[in-house]
């Protein structure tokens, strides 16, 4: 029971750190000089498809907001939680990527 534990654990800490990973770099690109929300949004969706898998890019969603009075681009990733067995946490996962959109 415990080494089922510690795979789960490991298993959603794994699939959290990618999504993080995914969407702030989809931010970062979609805060670009000549890029929009939407193309963050689809670098994301591609970095969890390769990554993860496309299940795990469904709830990919983007758009402007203020942040501590600033402009960025916010990237938001909704992903079900991976369970192992029938034993786990249900539920989603939601993170966030956050990128300061570029001027000319």
């Amino acid at each position: 029971m415990l080494f089922a534990a510690v795979l789960q654990l490991t298993i959603v800490l794994h699939v959290r750190n990618t999504l993080v990973d995914s969407a702030a770099e989809g931010a970062r690109y979609g805060a670009l000089v000549g890029h929009a929300p939407s193309d963050g949004a689809q670098r994301s969706r591609e970095l969890i498809g390769q990554s993860l898998s496309s299940t795990y890019a469904q709830g990919v969603t983007a758009g402007h907001t203020t942040l501590d009075g600033l402009e960025v681009v916010e990237i938001e990733v909704v992903a079900p939680l991976p369970l192992v067995g029938l034993v786990g946490p249900a539920g989603t996962l939601t993170v966030r990527g956050h990128a300061l959109v570029e001027e000319p």
